[in-house]
């Protein structure tokens, strides 16, 4: 498909837990999400959503099948070569958050600009706390935060970099309601106005339906790829 910024052809994902005894996560899918959408992948826990994703951004290696990121085959990347291509093109939300704990919230937000070697935009990132109700917190360790203000600063830190493609792993999963439609609303705006691409996993329907297109999941294989929102949660 021209014009897809993430791609995989043939995609295979097998693990050997004990010897002779094989399983098959992902089992030949191909996949496409092209910039100024946002692809929402669904279907069922187990059902192999987010090993798909990892497998995507370059975070695990798939065991057959070719990736494309951005018009560069990835799947034989070198690590060295990969860890910067993620720096530099890829944003990444995860469930567990992946924040330093020994760090204040407006470190974590600096981070990934410290590994390309550039200084925190601070007049944005103060924007962007006060949009996720953070702004008295950034001096605050992390540490000190719920559960569902560590998953703000994971969201306003990958929403502030300037990532080609945006990786995102049950993005509203421990947010309330409102907290939510933010993230939704910040998603449509960076694939809408900015062009970006993002793709993310996720269990709910709501989420689901604000997506642009749906790819489901289910036993390893891609059963669709709808233009229009609704496929099974």
């Amino acid at each position: 498909m021209s014009g897809a910024s993430v791609s995989s052809n043939g995609l295979t994902m097998t693990v050997t837990p004990r010897k002779d005894d094989s399983i098959t996560i992902l089992d030949h899918v191909d996949f496409h999400a092209e910039p100024g959408r946002i692809t929402g992948i669904v279907g069922p826990s187990g059902s192999g959503k987010s090993t798909l994703l990892y497998c995507l951004s370059g975070l695990e290696r798939a065991t057959s099948g070719s990736i494309s990121l951005l018009g560069h085959d990835i799947t034989h990347m070198r690590a060295s070569a990969l860890t910067r291509f993620r720096r530099r093109h890829l944003g990444f939300v995860f469930q567990s958050y992946n924040l330093i704990t020994s760090m204040t919230v407006e470190e974590n937000l600096a981070l990934p600009f410290t590994l390309r070697g550039r200084r925190l935009p601070k007049q944005k990132a103060d924007e962007m706390l006060r949009y996720f109700g953070l702004a008295n917190e950034k001096k605050r360790s992390v540490t000190m935060l719920s559960g569902g203000e560590q998953q703000r600063v994971a969201l306003a830190r990958v929403l502030l970099s300037d990532a080609d493609i945006i990786f995102a792993d049950e993005p509203t999963g421990a947010l309330d309601q409102e907290s939510g439609a933010k993230v939704m609303q910040v998603f449509k705006s960076l694939a809408m106005d900015a062009g970006r691409t993002v793709v993310i996993v996720t269990h709910s329907g709501e989420v689901a339906g604000q997506c642009d297109q749906i790819v489901e999941v289910r036993d390893g294989h891609v059963l669709n790829a709808d233009t229009e929102s609704g496929a099974r949660i």
